[in-house]
């Protein structure tokens, strides 16, 4: 069950994620296998989570996490991390999921657990630019240069590095023919071009790994990935 969990968390079907590891962690709970309990409740968090339940699956990633930790294990913590990354930045928690990230990305160095790391570093972009929203809410402080102007700067800079993080997932996904990963790093970075008025650059992109599937259309990033091709197309 914890395995069609994860895959269910692959495909972003949260409601299917959360019921199958739901059921792994009475089975679990019942066999007393630690292990499994833990991996299955980080699960559900995650999908609890994206489903709008934010600070009650963010308690469960935590708990869930932190088992995990005490069995010793080594293995699935980077992606379990990029799992609190991603529930955290929809509650809001930018800083908190960079910081999952970050710690993510030092355990793949040092394990080198690395069947995740595009997905690591799409997150990384999209929070990156997250945050950047959350900070241009705050009262600015005076500055020597009008605030606009200052905005402008900074908001190209924090898009630029967004950006980078995009391309560097897509890189990876590439190399390790990952092409789930690649069309949703692909998708990150077209939503980033086509926001800046780079319609035909946003295109090309996503078109390039779009065009790869010949099935799986009904599922969530061949979707989206379709409507952002004709939103790219433009009039």
């Amino acid at each position: 069950m914890v395995i069609a969990a994860i895959f269910h968390q692959l495909c972003r079907e949260e409601s299917a994620a959360q019921e199958r590891a739901e059921t792994a962690i009475t089975l679990s709970a019942e066999l007393g296998h630690v292990q499994v309990l833990a991996a299955a409740t980080i699960l559900r968090g995650w999908g609890v989570a994206m489903q709008g339940k934010e600070e009650e699956g963010l308690a469960h990633l935590h708990q869930g996490l932190a088992a995990w930790q005490a069995t010793g294990a080594g293995r699935e913590r980077s992606h379990f991390l990029a799992m609190l990354a991603e529930a955290s930045g929809k509650a809001g928690q930018v800083e908190k999921g960079l910081n999952a990230l970050a710690e993510a990305l030092a355990v793949i160095d040092k394990t080198g657990e690395r069947y995740y790391e595009a997905e690591l570093y799409r997150l990384k972009g999209e929070l990156t630019l997250a945050q950047s929203n959350v900070q241009s809410l705050k009262p600015a402080l005076p500055a020597p240069v009008p605030q606009a102007q200052v905005s402008v700067v900074e908001g190209s800079k924090v898009e630029e590095e967004a950006a980078g993080c995009f391309l560097k997932a897509i890189e990876i996904a590439r190399n390790q023919q990952a092409k789930s990963l690649e069309l949703r790093s692909a998708m990150s970075l077209a939503r980033l071009w086509q926001q800046q008025g780079k319609q035909q650059e946003a295109h090309a992109v996503l078109s390039e790994v779009y065009g790869w599937f010949t099935e799986g259309f009904d599922t969530k990033d061949l979707q989206e990935a379709h409507a952002l091709l004709k939103k790219c197309e433009g009039p």
